[in-house]
């Protein structure tokens, strides 16, 4: 009988073993190199294979900066080759750094886009894109009241038709967003975005904490995105600078099921997405005002509290004239 238990044991060892194994076999979760960006970078000479760099773009054995921490700098690296994935992930190691303490600027955006190496104003890359674009916003003198702090994670999924409105921080046209303090970290910073075409579902996470463990930034679903787009990263400095350096970006292809009856349909359209985050309280000053602009300094404030004192002192000189001129206990007599 011990020598049957043996046996049988023996046997249902021996099936989950080789369980695990055909499962691992099964999966189609796997790196896609010709969409992955490692170290080394560098082929012959400066060149990187299957991968495209323009603007302040400078590629380094240990990292690849998009803009150094200087004024006005734009850079961007893409991928030549197509995505025809219907489900994927990447993860993106990342660094943003600089000297500044309480101001910098302006952040960074990952890119799954229709066209590539086009420089301009949304964080290096240009406005009216179609796609979308997961941005890291890091300007930390942002405009208007928001209900978030910056560094800010935010998706936004555009058909050519919409404008990112660095003045509202690009609440107006965000799928959605988390707050994420990678900016000056010690340790290694990560995203991850991980798209199911099969499922129309986005989903975006971060590990910033030297913990080795992704926590969900957002999901979003009604998400449709066509193949046949590029991967990109770019980044951008105004008045404010940092650097923003590409360690990595590793791409997987996915084994997500198909909904029931959806069985290889894929979004041949433009991106589109069902659902939109509310647009966020944003206050606009007066243009041209003495107050105008996205905020009230310390100078404003002092010039407004002076005048204000001033202001104060002058009327209680005039209310003093004026009340000892007309109380007539005051007058002289004459005789």
């Amino acid at each position: 009988m011990a020598s049957v238990m043996i046996s049988y044991r023996a046997v249902l060892c021996f099936y989950a073993f080789f369980g695990v194994i055909l499962a691992t076999w099964n999966t189609k979760d796997y790196l896609k190199r010709e969409h992955t960006l490692v170290k080394p970078y560098s082929g012959s000479g400066m060149n990187i294979h299957l991968w495209d760099y323009v603007g302040t773009t400078m590629v380094t054995s240990n990292y690849i900066r998009l803009t150094p921490d200087r004024q006005s700098s734009q850079g961007a690296i893409w991928n030549s080759v197509p995505c025809m994935i219907k489900n994927w992930e990447l993860h993106v190691q990342f660094k943003v750094h600089g000297q500044g303490k309480n101001l910098f600027g302006d952040g960074f955006a990952i890119w799954y886009a229709r066209d590539k190496l086009q420089l301009g104003p949304v964080f290096g890359s240009k406005d009216y894109f179609v796609g979308m674009a997961i941005i890291a916003d890091t300007y930390s003198n942002h405009n208007g009241p928001h209900n978030h702090q910056h560094p800010y994670v935010s998706a936004m999924i555009n058909n050519g038709s919409l404008h990112y409105d660095h003045d509202k921080d690009g609440t107006h046209t965000e799928l959605a967003g988390c707050t994420s303090t990678f900016r000056n970290q010690d340790h290694d910073t990560y995203l991850a975005i991980r798209y199911e075409g099969s499922l129309s579902k986005l989903k975006v996470s971060m590990d910033i904490d030297g913990k080795d463990g992704w926590k969900e930034c957002f999901t979003v679903d009604g998400v449709r995105l066509p193949l046949g787009y590029y991967l990109g990263a770019s980044a951008a400095t105004g008045q404010l600078a940092d650097n923003h350096d590409i360690i990595s970006m590793k791409f997987y292809e996915l084994d997500v099921p198909d909904k029931p009856g959806d069985h290889n349909k894929q979004h041949t359209g433009l991106p589109e997405a069902d659902f939109f985050a509310s647009p966020r309280d944003h206050v606009d000053d007066a243009k041209g005002g003495f107050m105008s602009g996205s905020s009230w300094s310390g100078l404003k404030i002092f010039f407004v509290v002076i005048l204000v004192l001033v202001g104060i002192v002058v009327c209680g000189i005039v209310g003093y004239v004026i009340f000892n001129k007309e109380d007539p206990t005051k007058r002289k007599r004459l005789y």
